[in-house]
């Protein structure tokens, strides 16, 4: 650049203002020892989602599962015939939740907020796909194992099981949820006609 083109460089930038910057952190002063400790309390109330969030999901320390072990539950009272079609992939899933690349604390809100949704739009039977974590060798099937976890805690799951294959096999569960009141109700008036 010449001696011109600053002068008129300086000259188009006279009137330019800087962007006004609000720091991302506000730095404070103070004791290590009782940050420390206050980050140890809220890190031990964190166990305690329920009082402050409304949500059941609890991210302590849970039982393990294996990247590509295949697991499955259902609720007493969920008939044999039923969790074998869900096992098999028999039903329309309506509704799908993907939760790769997500932290266990986003997972825990994805998971609890897309349950509440489905009960609240009549959906029965839902894909949810936690991935197999195979690739996180330090830490093996993290949200897959919570995922188990927090779908037994669940009122409104009544079964779940691992994916066939083309649904996603061991990284994917298909979810059976409670039935809606106004769904049952049509049911009811569905088989009940010609009985009276």
């Amino acid at each position: 650049m010449s001696i011109v083109d600053d002068e008129l460089f300086l000259q188009e930038m006279a009137d330019v203002q800087p962007i006004a910057v609000t720091p991302r952190v506000t730095l404070r002063k103070g004791n290590l020892a009782t940050a420390n400790a206050a980050a140890r309390q809220r890190a031990a109330s964190a166990d305690v989602p329920a009082a402050t969030d409304g949500n059941p999901l609890a991210t302590r320390e849970i039982d393990r599962v294996g990247p590509h072990d295949v697991v499955g539950y259902k609720r007493p009272g969920i008939q044999d015939g039923v969790f074998r079609k869900l096992r098999l992939g028999k039903y329309e899933t309506e509704a799908r939740l993907d939760l790769h690349k997500r932290t266990v604390e986003q997972a825990r809100n994805d998971v609890y907020r897309f349950i509440q949704e489905c009960i609240e739009h009549d959906i029965r039977c839902v894909l949810m796909l936690p991935g197999k974590g195979d690739r996180n060798v330090k830490d093996p099937a993290l949200l897959k194992s919570y995922l188990v976890y927090w779908l037994t805690e669940l009122d409104d799951v009544h079964a779940f099981h691992t994916a066939q294959p083309h649904h996603g096999g061991s990284g994917a569960f298909y979810v059976l949820l409670r039935k809606s009141d106004r769904k049952k109700q049509l049911a009811r008036e569905r088989y009940s006609k010609g009985r009276l």
